[in-house]
């Protein structure tokens, strides 16, 4: 193994244990820096040598390959903090990536769903299914993702410890294991509790010997839940039976139409960042078109300027 390949093991468990960081969060920084350590290799060089030119020259690289601005940010990001790594480690005396300014990332607005297709997709997981089990199991889906604005990862794989109780908030296990509470909603609630009472009677029914699942949502999939894939599909064919076209929904763009529509009903942007589990209010601040249509409206509609004479 290289110098810089070990680099990039010890930096990524260093990560995981101190930072707690997620494994999706540590494979997309694993990708990156080898595909930096790569870059450097086939020019003769290794991370400990590497200069502000050299990475210079390999984001160049990475924009002559058409990387999107984006993955070009997210890789300069992920060189700064292996090599304020490896200062804090004594194994550089300098960051020779801490001066350059990255390309920035676009401020695309997400994608959201109004309202009134948010209601036709949550009738149509009513009657979406092979049989009566499914449709509890897909209405609950729904309602839940809807009313907590969770990640589809949150969603399926959440333990059904946490549904006991008729609970008026759920407590949601986040990226890199932080918990966060959402509350309820009542059609969530109620949906909940129909599908945990149908998730009672099949442990109840359960061939003798057979092992309780710690699933609300379980699956024979190897992590024992629904899969984010599966709910990926079943998502899409819900949207078809709503009359809602598939290329607009995915479990994200519920996510997104759940702070959308908070915020368009008066919700504090702080609040959607503590619902979502976003870290930094930079992340939330996307949202902040919604929050400028609204004061505008504010403004026509009850500024005394502006009402007729």
């Amino acid at each position: 193994m290289s110098l810089s390949h070990r680099w990039i093991s010890t930096f990524l468990d260093a990560q995981a244990a101190e930072s707690g960081a997620a494994q999706n969060t540590l494979l997309a920084y694993g990708r990156d820096l080898v595909d930096y350590a790569d870059w450097l290799a086939h020019r003769g060089h290794e991370m400990d040598a590497a200069d502000r030119q050299m990475v210079e020259a390999y984001l160049t690289h990475c924009d002559a390959q058409g990387l999107s601005q984006a993955t070009r940010a997210r890789r300069l990001s992920a060189i700064r903090q292996i090599y304020r790594f490896a200062f804090e480690e004594g194994w550089r005396n300098d960051n020779p990536a801490i001066e350059i300014r990255g390309p920035g990332r676009a401020k695309r607005l997400p994608k959201t769903l109004s309202t009134q297709e948010v209601s036709d997709l949550l009738d149509a997981a009513r009657t979406q299914g092979r049989n009566p089990q499914d449709r509890l199991r897909n209405t609950c889906l729904m309602e839940l993702l809807y009313a907590t604005g969770m990640r589809v990862s949150e969603l399926v794989s959440l333990p059904i410890a946490a549904a006991r109780g008729d609970p008026r908030m759920l407590l949601i296990r986040g990226k890199g294991g932080k918990e966060r509470m959402v509350p309820l909603s009542p059609p969530a609630r109620e949906a909940l509790a129909a599908w945990l009472a149908e998730r009672d009677a099949q442990d109840d029914a359960r061939p003798r010997g057979t092992a309780l699942s710690r699933q609300l949502f379980p699956s024979r999939s190897a992590e024992g839940h629904l899969t984010r894939h599966r709910f990926y599909i079943l998502i899409k064919e819900i949207a078809v039976a709503a009359g809602v076209s598939p290329a607009k929904v995915t479990p994200h763009t519920l996510r997104h139409a759940f702070a959308t529509h908070l915020l368009e009903n008066g919700a504090d942007l702080r609040a959607i960042q503590t619902l979502l589990g976003h870290a930094d209010l930079a992340t939330t601040e996307i949202y902040t078109h919604v929050l400028e249509h609204r004061l505008r409206d504010l403004v026509e509609n009850h500024h005394p300027l502006n009402r007729p004479k």
